[in-house]
């Protein structure tokens, strides 16, 4: 469903959603694909941080443990 609303731009902003979506497609419409775009890549980006947080925690772990062994070896 699609609800009517109101947004206020400028008339270069106006200028490039009409240069870049020709008449291929309404303004209305580009305006959403651009803001969905948005919401994916800001999503995309949110799990690639928690990958990065999980990736490093694991990867201070096994250093540490990496460390131990060493450390073990070097005092046999």
């Amino acid at each position: 469903m699609k609800a009517k609303t109101s947004i206020t731009l400028s008339s270069e902003t106006l200028a490039r959603i009409d240069r870049v979506a020709g008449s291929e497609i309404s303004r209305s419409a580009f305006i959403e694909r651009v803001l969905n775009e948005y919401f994916r890549q800001k999503a995309r980006r949110h799990l690639h941080a928690r990958d990065l947080e999980r990736i490093n925690a694991a990867a201070d772990r096994l250093n540490h443990e990496a460390l131990d062994t060493l450390d073990y070896q070097a005092s046999e």
